[in-house]
């Protein structure tokens, strides 16, 4: 039997997983250090149309690599975003462990008033167990 094609394949496979694993880690802001949360639960099954919306330390959003936006401009895509997909569309927000609530909380608000209900929040639980 010639094993060839299927060797070709597998290596195909293993091209395609680690090209898109690390499109996904570059996909976030290596700069924000999320809070450590020991007792969070870990996502296990992430729904694809989650939206992520980063909080810098210095109270700057980011959504999208790289792209800051305001807090009306935020409000006006996710007001697109629940037309498109309805108010069940699950937001996380990735806030820096230094950043202020109030910046955090402008987030929250233009999300609710967006329509947006499901809304959670990334933090780092491998290294808060470490420090226990």
């Amino acid at each position: 039997m010639n094993m060839t094609p299927m060797i070709d394949v597998v290596f195909q496979m293993i091209i395609f997983f680690v090209t898109t694993a690390d499109m996904d880690r570059k996909a976030f802001d290596e700069k924000i250090r999320l809070a450590l949360s020991p007792h969070g639960p870990a996502v296990e099954d992430k729904d694809p149309r989650t939206v992520t919306i980063e909080v810098d330390k210095n109270g700057r959003i980011q959504f999208g690599r790289g792209i800051y936006v305001s807090t009306d401009y935020l409000r006006a895509i996710m007001r697109k975003t629940v037309a498109e997909f309805g108010q069940t569309v699950p937001v996380v927000i990735r806030a820096d462990g230094d950043a202020k609530h109030s910046d955090v909380k402008r987030v929250m608000d233009a999300c609710s008033m967006a329509g947006l209900w499901k809304i959670k929040f990334a933090a780092t639980k491998e290294q808060a167990e470490n420090l226990k």
